[in-house]
């Protein structure tokens, strides 16, 4: 038997280039990290090779790439968390889902359309990574009690006194729960300027 190392070196480039954007997911402490995406590649990249090379005679190679594409929509529905009316984990599963495409390429000796397809993914992620942090906003869950005279829909006009955009509000057995917009760069502050404007006020849960 003798080793082809040009199909190792496509599987190789194949999970490297993956877990290059998995890292990038693994810094940010998302769901599927370095592990994942590199084996999302391989694995994708072996496939292709598989596709190309283990079968003789007439046969259609794309039936397996299509095959891939539709099997790694079971791995990124696997990290799409739905929890308390915010959907998480869908650029992760983006991800996954481009690392299999890279590792495609790869396995199909393409390895200047893979690696440019990782250059540009990691760009993306890092450049709405930066847009994100200076003008994105935060969603903050909090369930209130009152503990004086006022009537919890008085939070209202304290909350609109401060400036700060809420979302939605509701009543239920005697506690409001609010959804607030904060800036993601300062929400600190504006949290810290929220517990002090709702003395009197018990706060029972933030999230």
């Amino acid at each position: 038997m003798t080793i082809d190392w040009n199909l190792i070196l496509r599987l190789f480039v194949g999970g490297l280039l993956g877990g290059l954007i998995g890292l990038e997911r693994e810094i940010r402490a998302k769901g599927a990290g370095t592990r994942t995406h590199f084996i999302v590649a391989l694995g994708s990249a072996l496939y292709m090779i598989v596709s190309q090379y283990a079968f003789f005679g007439s046969f259609d190679t794309s039936r397996v790439a299509s095959g891939v594409v539709s099997g790694i929509g079971f791995i990124g529905a696997g990290v799409i968390i739905f929890q308390k009316n915010v959907i998480r984990g869908i650029t992760t599963a983006a991800g996954l889902w481009v690392a299999a495409a890279v590792g495609m390429a790869c396995g199909g000796g393409m390895f200047f359309i893979a690696g440019a397809a990782t250059l540009l993914t990691l760009l993306c992620l890092e450049m709405l990574h930066f847009f994100h942090i200076r003008y994105g906003e935060k969603v903050v869950e909090l369930d209130l009690s009152s503990t004086d005279s006022r009537g919890l829909l008085s939070v209202l006009d304290i909350l609109k006194a401060q400036g700060m955009n809420v979302d939605s509000y509701s009543i239920s057995d005697g506690k409001l729960h609010l959804s607030l917009r904060l800036k993601l760069r300062n929400h600190l502050d504006e949290l810290r300027k929220l517990v002090k404007a709702l003395d009197g006020f018990k706060i029972e849960a933030m999230n």
